[in-house]
């Protein structure tokens, strides 16, 4: 099959790898999980946080330096063993090529013409890196008994990769050797370049993945070193920092959701060759095939010999892209910034404003979207600040008035006003509220512009400039909206126009309309803007008896909800927010992942 595999171990600069005595090492470890695991701090005191435990992070590379595992040579060398092995085990081969594109990286480059709707790419289960894979494997004791394994999937993905890399004979070699070495995410940025992100609405997700990465890190280290069960595993005697940020940013780019073999559920997987491709606007058009059994992807569109093949990631922001994907994508047409609202519960009015909210299905304190296209808010965050600008007498109708329990479903609509009093309070707020989310950034739009005109930024600073400045776009673009808003219902009010009224036979209207801000609020999921983080296991039959899952290639803001379940205390303190680091980067499936809702980014703590 070509090469062999040709692993070794990184050396250190003296030509011999580095000794570090075994207590040295666990009382850092021990430091930097008492670090992660204290309390969150204060307000304005998270960067202090961060350079306190990265701190921890580097003095623990510093003694791990030249010891972990790493193969010879360049990605690019391994290509041809990927193609000949997926040839070999029954994955498509024919009609692309790896190819290197620049600054988008490696991707699939067609090698003929394929035709748009055209199936050009399967990969069959048994070259999948799945859950189930790594519980038969030489994982498999550990994860028995650890109920973190046990729970997270995503975790189980990282050490069996871990544990396949140091395998010398793995059946996944020509795979894992094809992966990079280094990835863009923000677990591999220099501390100058986090920096830049300071004052952005991303800062607080990515000081909380380090912060969980290193907290993650920490307790398998531990795990690893003294759990009976992870005696034999190859990371007994190198699991370095290094490995692990690895692991977690391989699987956070890549991993996906797939059917269990009987199809009942869904479970884990990474998908070679598929995961090679790159990002465009689109429609999802990958699929798993329950009858023959493999993944399969057919073309989103013509692609002419020598093009690059592009598949849809799904509707993720561009915060989202950076923080799990690696890349900033300039023509996002579902780039959003999050906004957190809630009424408060000193004001007098909270109890029938939240119960009035609780009918629509909307919490009282949340995390929303604003959205980079028109209009900037969606049907719940409309419904949500109609509410949130109420009077009691408002309240009072839509509780006990006349046909209050239908006049619910009107609240996200936008033809159907509260009062044009309360249509000016909302666009009102949304108007300062961006105004005042822009002076929070410490440069202007004009400043970011020009830093990117200078030609010796480095690649991750481009992307992490570019993402403020859109945050800004964003904000500045809701703020004129706002106005706008505020500017043509006050002239409504000025001039008396009647309020628009609903007959009882709008509602079913409502209900079939393709207009997002038409449908009613409970009704429907909150949508990609304001989704928790959860999962619907639920599944599509397709096509007769052939039962296809419909896959959402990495993304996109629908990460999968691992079983809950109850562990001890300080495993919880430990390992509480994998999936703000892992499992929002997941390439996974759309008709199999529910909705999520932003809010939960409190960390996914189960």
């Amino acid at each position: 099959m070509g090469k062999k595999s040709r692993v070794k171990t990184q050396k250190s600069g003296s030509g011999a790898s580095t000794v570090v005595s075994p207590k040295e090492m666990m009382n850092l470890i021990a430091e930097l999980l008492q670090k992660c695991s204290s309390a969150a701090p204060s307000p304005g005191k998270e960067w202090e946080e961060y350079i306190q435990i990265r701190g921890l992070v580097e003095k623990i590379r510093k003694k791990q330096k030249g010891m972990s595992i790493v193969f010879e040579g360049s990605r690019e060398d391994y290509f041809s063993d990927l193609m000949s092995w997926a040839q070999e085990n029954g994955a498509s081969y024919d009609g692309f090529t790896v190819t290197n594109f620049g600054t988008e990286g490696y991707g699939l480059r067609a090698t003929r013409d394929i035709k748009a709707e055209e199936l050009f790419l399967w990969v069959p289960r048994k070259m999948l890196m799945t859950v189930e894979s790594a519980q038969n494997s030489v994982l498999g004791p550990l994860c028995s008994q650890d109920r973190i394994l046990q729970a997270m999937g995503n975790v189980t993905l990282a050490f069996h990769l871990l544990c396949e890399r140091a395998n010398p004979v793995s059946f996944w070699l020509p795979y894992i050797r094809s992966l990079p070495q280094e990835y863009d995410t923000p677990l591999f940025y220099q501390q100058d370049e986090v920096q830049l992100l300071l004052g952005t609405q991303a800062v607080q997700d990515i000081l909380n993945q380090y912060k969980n990465t290193a907290r993650q890190y920490a307790y398998f280290y531990k795990l690893v070193q003294t759990h009976p069960a992870a005696s034999k595993l190859p990371l007994k005697d190198s699991f370095t920092f290094d490995d692990y940020r690895w692991a977690v940013s391989s699987v956070m780019t890549r991993q996906n959701q797939i059917p269990t073999v009987d199809g009942s559920r869904v479970t884990l997987a990474l998908i070679p060759l598929w995961d090679m491709c790159n990002h465009t606007n689109g429609l999802i058009t990958t699929g798993y095939n329950l009858e023959d059994d493999r993944c399969e992807c057919v073309a989103l569109q013509d692609y002419k010999e020598n093009e690059q093949i592009y598949i849809f990631y799904g509707t993720r922001s561009n915060a989202e892209f950076v923080i799990h994907n690696g890349f900033f994508f300039q023509d996002n047409a579902h780039d959003r910034v999050k906004i957190k609202l809630g009424i408060s519960k000193s004001e007098r009015l909270y109890a029938m404003k939240a119960e009035v909210l609780a009918r629509a299905g909307i919490p009282a304190s949340c995390i929303f979207a604003v959205h980079c296209n028109e209009p900037p808010i969606s049907a719940q965050l409309l419904a949500f600040l109609r509410v949130f600008c109420m009077t009691e007498e408002e309240l009072k109708d839509y509780l006990l008035g006349d046909r209050a329990i239908n006049k619910i479903f009107t609240l996200g609509n936008s033809e159907f006003p509260v009062s044009w009093e309360n249509e000016i309070k909302l666009w009102t707020f949304l108007e300062t509220r961006a105004a005042l989310l822009l002076k929070t950034y410490k440069t202007t739009s004009e400043e970011d512009h020009s830093i990117l005109e200078k030609p010796d930024l480095s690649c991750h600073s481009r992307v992490v400039i570019q993402l403020r400045l859109a945050e800004k776009q964003i904000l500045e673009k809701a703020s004129t909206s706002g106005r706008a808003k505020r500017l043509y219902f006050e002239k409504k009010l000025e001039e008396g126009a009647p309020l628009p009224h609903y007959e009882e036979s709008d509602i079913a209207l409502l209900e079939n309309t393709d207009a997002d801000a038409k449908l009613p609020i409970i009704l429907r999921k909150l949508e990609e803007g304001e989704e928790e983080i959860q999962m619907e296991e639920h599944c599509h039959l397709l096509n007769g008896q052939k039962s296809v899952y419909a896959m959402d290639m990495g993304a996109n803001g629908q990460p999968v909800q691992e079983e809950t379940v109850e562990v001890r205390k300080d495993v919880n303190s430990a390992l509480d927010s994998i999936g703000c680091s892992m499992q929002k980067g997941q390439r996974e499936m759309a008709n199999l992942s529910a909705t999520r809702t932003e809010e939960n980014s409190k960390d996914n703590s189960e």
